[in-house]
């Protein structure tokens, strides 16, 4: 998977910034999953800051226009990749859908929310990727509905081997504007951490469910 050098750091750069993105080794975040983290991402909060808002809008679009060329249709995943998927489909002046989860329980039990058409090229936005299993759930849907969905792009990975087999398995392209290796070299730089800080975030990395016990 390609990454452009120049976004890549910058995005990194802006997440630290907002505090989108916190680590704290001492501290460590406990995830849904229950894997203990020494980092913590909320790209949401990107949507608050105009300039990084406008910055991320307008790299994702020109992902999607550099890698998929021509689309017709732009698919957001619930929920975080809702707000950012509805900017891009408006920079790119095409229409929107966002994917549950699953279906609704009442009213129509959609699990996708607006107009969809067999056939049509889809890109799906999605905001952070860890195993990539909620994303995949959304293209699996697109899919089962008849679409041709050409591709991911997400703002942020972790770079797990899981994920990377998990879109292999479904044979669908991820591309993302920053990962976990920039995040790392820009926090180092910065001065958000130390070498030391490096060591351990590259363990846990490499083994995120026993991470505790290695740290």
């Amino acid at each position: 998977m390609h990454i452009d050098e120049e976004t890549a750091r910058q995005v990194a750069n802006f997440l630290l910034q907002i505090k989108a993105i916190q680590l704290n080794k001492s501290e460590p975040f406990q995830w849904a999953s229950g894997w203990n983290s020494p980092i913590y991402c909320d790209n949401r909060k990107s949507l608050s800051y105009p300039r990084v808002r406008t910055y991320i809008r307008q790299k994702y679009a020109d992902t999607i226009l550099e890698n998929f060329g021509k689309v017709d249709l732009i698919a957001g995943v619930a929920t975080g990749g809702i707000a950012q998927g509805a900017l891009v489909a408006q920079e790119l002046e095409l229409p929107f859908v966002y994917v549950r989860s699953s279906s609704k329980k009442h009213g129509l039990q959609n699990q996708i929310e607006g107009v969809v058409e067999e056939g049509q090229r889809v890109v799906v936005i999605e905001d952070l990727i860890s195993t990539g299993l909620s994303g995949l759930k959304a293209v699996t849907a697109l899919r089962e509905q008849g679409c041709h969905v050409v591709g991911m792009v997400a703002i942020f990975t972790y770079g797990f081997d899981v994920a990377v087999e998990n879109f292999r398995n479904h044979q669908c392209p991820l591309y993302t504007l920053s990962d976990y290796n920039h995040l790392i070299d820009e926090a180092l730089e910065q001065g958000y951490i130390n070498q030391e800080d490096v060591h351990s975030l590259k363990k846990w990395r490499e083994n995120p469910e026993q991470w505790s016990v290695l740290a």
